[in-house]
């Protein structure tokens, strides 16, 4: 009887265990995660998907969407939307480059000036959502509209053109590219830098929502404002600040791309918000606010990167990666909502 009892109890820790993986935002994007490495390593895997060269040119790809899709996550939690994130990525990256490749400015200054230029613009968008009560959809829409045509009218209006380079020839440039853009050797595979700045930032974005009152406040803000204000949560400053935060790292991947390349474009992250919420989405954060995870927005970043990349070393047409992203989106969502329904009937 008390073995049996015994073999019960255990069966209940295993039960808990499982359902509690469950419950984790991140899980159906794991699991998908790992699906989609084991079809490339399969269909791909001699093409060179699973040499070290492979691996990191997703994970390049991956590191500058997951930048901004953990920053992007934040705000979703938090009950909001940045369109405006790839027309911020384009507008720091040209203020960046004309400072610095057609007037010389020390790059360390012009990437402080395109910082406080995208900070401004995110402090605009959630003063205007908070003021105005109109969806942050609407707004940063209107935003992503009037600051990528800023940034090509400014731009043609200085130098006659919509492409800037000469950033190299700068000065400070050379501790900028070993910050921003340098890579780290590994066997006969060099991995760029930006990985570890995804890495560093994704346990930062996972140790705040996890591990301080701010995380509390973004789940609650984005749960249920009203409730939260009425419990003393600076909901409206919360949120400003998180658009704030999503500019921030509009601005980061404009920095690595601009030293990387050693100048911009007016078009340069264009589509990167739409890239952005589809792969947060994919990482189990909902629509509506109240749920998501940091890791979840690293496993959907790192999904975007293997199968963008993957189609090419299957030798698939680009043009299909589109069709695969949607599909992806599509699917993401119906596992997802089949697990939260899992772990509410696990609840009962």
């Amino acid at each position: 009887m008390a073995t049996t009892t015994a073999q019960h109890d255990e069966r209940m820790i295993q039960e808990s265990a499982f359902r509690k993986i469950l419950r984790r935002p991140e899980a159906g994007a794991a699991a998908g995660a790992i699906a989609v490495w084991v079809f490339f390593a399969i269909v791909a895997g001699d093409s060179g998907f699973l040499t070290l060269k492979g691996t990191a040119t997703y994970l390049e790809l991956s590191a500058e969407l997951g930048i901004l899709s953990l920053a992007v996550a934040l705000l979703m939690i938090g009950g909001e939307f940045d369109l405006s994130v790839g027309s911020i990525i384009g507008a720091a990256g040209m203020t960046m480059a004309i400072l610095s490749g057609e007037f010389g400015m020390n790059v360390w200054l012009s990437m402080l000036i395109a910082l406080v230029l995208s900070l401004a613009i995110g402090f605009v968008n959630g003063y205007m959502v908070i003021k105005t009560k109109l969806p942050s959809f609407i707004i940063t829409l209107g935003t992503l509209f009037i600051f990528r045509g800023a940034t090509i009218g400014i731009t043609r209006a200085i130098t006659a053109r919509t492409q800037i380079g000469k950033v190299d020839l700068a000065p400070g440039y050379a501790l900028a590219r070993t910050i921003f853009a340098s890579d780290i050797p590994i066997g006969d595979a060099k991995f760029p830098i930006s990985i570890i700045w995804w890495l560093v930032l994704a346990v930062l974005a996972t140790f705040v929502l996890l591990r301080t009152s701010w995380g509390n406040w973004i789940f609650g803000a984005g749960g249920d404002p009203n409730a939260s204000r009425n419990v003393g949560v600076p909901v409206d400053k919360l949120k400003i600040a998180l658009f704030m935060t999503t500019a921030a790292s509009a601005w980061l991947v404009a920095m690595i791309q601009g030293i990387n390349f050693t100048g911009a474009d007016v078009l340069r992250g264009e589509q990167r918000e739409f890239f952005a919420i589809i792969a947060v989405v994919i990482g189990g954060t909902l629509l509506t606010g109240g749920y998501g995870s940091a890791i979840g927005a690293v496993l959907g970043a790192l999904i975007f990167g293997m199968v963008k990349q993957g189609i090419v070393f299957a030798g698939v047409d680009a043009d299909w990666f589109q069709v695969f992203l949607g599909a992806m989106l599509v699917v993401a969502v119906l596992v997802n909502n089949y697990i939260r329904k899992r772990a509410a009937e696990a609840r009962k």
